[in-house]
């Protein structure tokens, strides 16, 4: 699959361009901070944004802030354990929030300015999906975790939550984000994790909390950080998991689908990813924790995971079949062998040094192969609908969607201030294989 993208020059397929005529955005955001605080917010920062600046642009710049504070993590506090001077973990607080800020007044950009679109929805997801990677080592460094099992829970956890919500969207047709929702509340919650951690240092998070009355119910020794972990892991599996669960197979039986093959092709792919870069973590003959390497594992399989959950979004806008992850998945298995080979077989297959050099070889690869999967993805859509990614054209091309008031209400969805019934239902599979009909970060 993944050299295919590169010798077809048919990628995407003029079959998968043309099915973008049936696209057509469908979110539920059922939020109370969304909906009485934040809405309010929004309406107010996109009156800030000149017109000429188009939506694609403004989401880039917010995932360029969090790029900034990444780069400043590997510089200022690469351990991930060490305290931090106050000013960095305020810049993680203010990077984050004007991510999140951006992110969601690109579509009212877009309605204002005309230029909505598939692209919109697509450029958008897949710096979601980087994002989840960002925000983790951010908040790995804010709670002071260091290069421990803790900090990869929590790239795991994330990771696979913004997955699921992914492939739900997939199939339902609808990005749906519940009453608390990793977008919403999750991103509140961590920036005043961020601002705590600037008041009173990264330390106050290793408190024991059981020398507060309020939790002598808690194991002995528990800290606050352990609780923040252990909390997201909690809320993932009681919470997330199971309502992803239901929607998908809903989904299935309305369309009826075959929900055993389903769910193998969409949960098998994350949960060998997933187990296999634990495996390789927690190896005891892995350099990742011994040595603080967890930075630079986190990038690498982040921007694999990236890669995953962007084709992912790339079948759901074409209306193609769930995309084959194998290569993506495949890499990181190989990797979590070799490092267990001598616990498993008996013989050391590769040398510390070794695995240090794979981990870069594997970094670039992932950054060389999205960034080319993007180039050709971004410039079939833009054109194919005639429009340019980061710049608005004077002459509007004909819009897919033509009636005005239905755009505007698709719009409203995306700024997560309309709640809608799935859409899916309204768009036609072209084949038995066509299974189309988010937690998200």
């Amino acid at each position: 699959m993944i050299l295919g993208h590169f010798v077809n020059i048919d990628f995407p397929s003029q079959e998968q361009l043309a099915n973008l005529k049936y696209y057509k955005y469908a979110a539920v955001d059922k939020s109370y901070i969304t909906k009485y605080v934040l809405s309010h917010y929004w309406n107010w920062a996109i009156t800030l944004c000149p017109t000429w600046i188009a939506p694609n642009l403004i989401t880039l710049i917010g995932l360029i802030f969090m790029l900034v504070n990444v780069f400043l993590v590997a510089i200022i506090v690469p351990g991930l354990g060490t305290e931090a001077p106050s000013w960095l973990y305020f810049s993680f607080a203010a990077g984050l929030w004007i991510y999140s800020t951006l992110d969601n007044i690109d579509g009212k950009q877009a309605r204002r300015t005309g230029t909505s679109s598939p692209l919109g929805e697509l450029f958008d997801h897949g710096c979601d999906a980087l994002n989840t990677t960002y925000v983790s080592l951010l908040q790995a460094a804010a709670l002071g975790l260091g290069h421990t099992q803790l900090s990869a829970i929590l790239f795991i956890v994330t990771a696979a939550g913004f997955y699921l919500s992914t492939a739900e969207e997939y199939y339902t047709g609808v990005l749906y984000l519940g009453y608390v929702n990793g977008p919403t509340e999750g991103i509140i919650l961590t920036c005043l994790a961020f601002i705590w951690s600037g008041v009173y240092g990264a330390a106050s998070w290793h408190v024991s909390l059981t020398e507060i009355w309020f939790f002598g119910w808690l194991p002995r020794g528990t800290t606050a950080a352990q609780v923040f972990v252990w909390g997201t892991v909690v809320l993932f599996f009681i919470m997330h998991f199971p309502v992803v669960f239901y929607s998908i197979y809903k989904a299935c039986k309305e369309k009826s689908l075959d929900c055993f093959h389903a769910f193998m092709v969409t949960l098998l792919p994350m949960i060998v990813f997933c187990c296999a870069e634990y495996y390789w973590i927690a190896s005891p003959d892995s350099i990742i924790l011994q040595d603080e390497h967890l930075v630079l594992f986190s990038l690498a399989t982040g921007t694999l995971f990236g890669s995953m959950a962007s084709n992912i979004i790339l079948a759901h806008l074409t209306r193609s079949s769930y995309p084959k992850l194998t290569g993506i998945v495949a890499s990181v298995v190989a990797m979590a062998v070799l490092v267990n080979s001598q616990s498993v077989l008996g013989i050391r297959l590769i040398s510390a040094q070794a695995e240090y050099v794979l981990l870069w070889l594997l970094l670039t690869a992932a950054v060389v192969y999205y960034g080319i999967w993007a180039k050709l993805v971004i410039d079939g859509f833009c054109q194919y609908l005639g429009i340019r990614c980061f710049v608005i054209r004077r002459v509007k091309p004909e819009p897919l969607i033509r009636n005005e008031s239905e755009e505007d209400s698709l719009l409203d969805q995306e700024e997560g201030i309309v709640p809608t019934e799935a859409a899916a239902t309204s768009l036609p599979s072209s084949s038995a294989d066509n299974t189309y009909s988010t937690f998200r970060h």
